[in-house]
């Protein structure tokens, strides 16, 4: 297998798609199928249209279905157009069963079922069961496609089974064990099968303490446990306890890679709008409620900026500090923020208690405005002569820091407890907030002060 490096990657590429053009069945076949599963993919994004109407001549439906596995959601739609009922129906019925119910799930839904219906019994019934399950759980990301036992089968069967249904199973690294009744019992590794005696049986090897995960149970959750323990795979029980698929852990790396996403969307206040691929109009009406609703926010801080009027043309110069108190409590809250909805993810608030990681935060706080203050208290009698003015602006910083990690840390623990995901306080909203209460805070102690200006 050949893996393209930089200096031959185009070279290579170039000869791969002269012999496409020219129609070299032999030899384009021996050149794509040389690369690395990756290259091939690269390759294959590169060419044109005419070239990937050629690419359907000559590679099997099995063959592109591995390509077209890899591909991202939307050029999996758009090549899709590409290709007749017969040859889509073929390609999906190759893929694995929960990569294929991920995309028909997400195209119209007519030409989905018409792609359904063309399969084989067996295959469009686990389809339309993992599409009947809620999005986000257990029961969407599995798969069907994997291996199970019984107890009393013998060591030598079970090779031999796994010889006819490994090369179709997602992996044979874990194989589960049922009972009559198709409930989950137990669990063997694939050395153990392989260390064993061929005349001794499933049950004199496998582990009945086996961990496994119900089909409604949240992706998050799932994912949870397999850091936890360094699953490969993990099986999916009913209610019932019935075994009716496993997920794998190629599976969770999409799926923490998704919620990463999905978190960093919220974290920025742009949910579904950082895709590069989507168009400008789409990625504002996304981007628009939160943006309407953080102005109406400025407004509240305009109000309170008018209402102590009196105090800002007593002396204008406070005016120059608003900024910076503004900037320094919404960036302190930012932190604690982040903080806050790290802990909840990784599970480790749990562990430290909720009362401690605030005190933690508030303390920091306080830290964050000593220094800041000790800094102020320096500077501003250098630059503008008046230490009554670096006292005002040192303790009110000093006070908007220590409210502001408190407030970035509470914000997303009470909308954990509401069961929503705490990463929709987001950093502007987070920012936000903590730019009025340091507004507050800074004209209050400077009207309390003002007569010593």
């Amino acid at each position: 297998m050949v893996k393209l490096t930089e200096q031959n990657r185009d070279q290579y590429a170039e000869s791969v798609l002269k012999s496409l053009d020219s129609e070299n069945i032999q030899q384009f076949r021996q050149l794509f199928f040389e690369l690395h599963p990756q290259d091939q993919l690269d390759v294959y994004l590169s060419m044109s249209e005419t070239q990937r109407k050629k690419i359907y001549e000559f590679l099997s439906p099995d063959e592109y279905a591995e390509i077209f596995e890899e591909l991202e959601l939307e050029d999996q739609k758009e090549f899709l157009q590409e290709l007749n009922e017969h040859y889509a129906q073929d390609v999906i019925s190759h893929m694995s069963t929960d990569d294929a119910a991920d995309f028909l799930a997400e195209i119209h839904q007519t030409r989905a079922y018409a792609i359904i219906d063309g399969l084989e019994e067996e295959e469009a019934k686990d389809i339309k069961e993992l599409l009947s399950y809620e999005e986000e759980t257990a029961g969407s990301i599995m798969t069907k496609d994997f291996v199970n036992l019984t107890a009393s089968s013998t060591i030598r069967e079970v090779i031999d089974l796994l010889r006819h249904e490994g090369p179709d199973a997602e992996t044979i690294y874990y194989l589960y064990v049922v009972n009559d009744n198709h409930e989950l019992v137990g669990v063997a590794s694939l050395r153990d099968l392989i260390t064993a005696e061929p005349d001794s049986y499933v049950k004199d090897i496998m582990s009945t303490r086996v961990v496994s995960v119900k089909t409604g149970e949240d992706q998050e959750d799932v994912a949870a446990l397999f850091k936890k323990y360094d699953f490969l795979a993990v099986p999916v029980i009913t209610e019932q306890k019935k075994l009716v698929g496993i997920i794998t852990v190629d599976d969770i790396l999409d799926v923490m890679d998704e919620e990463a996403s999905e978190d960093l969307d919220e974290f920025a206040a742009s949910r579904g709008a950082t895709d590069l691929k989507i168009t400008p109009f789409n990625a504002a009406k996304k981007r628009a409620p939160w943006i309407i609703l953080l102005m109406f926010f400025g407004m509240i801080s305009a109000n309170i900026i008018a209402q102590f009027e009196k105090t800002l043309e007593a002396v204008v110069l406070l005016a120059g500090f608003i900024p910076l108190i503004m900037g320094s409590a919404g960036n302190a809250g930012t932190q604690s923020l982040a903080v806050a909805v790290r802990s909840l993810a990784l599970g480790t608030l749990e562990k430290k208690g909720l009362g401690k990681m605030i005190l933690r935060e508030f303390s920091t706080g306080i830290l964050l405005g000593t220094i800041c203050s000790v800094v102020l208290l320096i500077i501003i009698p250098f630059m503008h002569g008046s230490y009554f003015l670096a006292f005002i602006v040192g303790l009110s910083i000093f006070l908007s820091l220590s409210m502001a990690t408190v407030i970035g840390t509470v914000v997303p623990l009470i909308i954990n407890k509401l069961k929503l995901d705490p990463a929709i306080a987001s950093g502007p909203f987070i920012t936000t907030v903590n730019d009025i209460v340091g507004l507050m805070i800074y004209f209050t102690v400077a009207t309390a002060m003002l007569t010593y200006l």
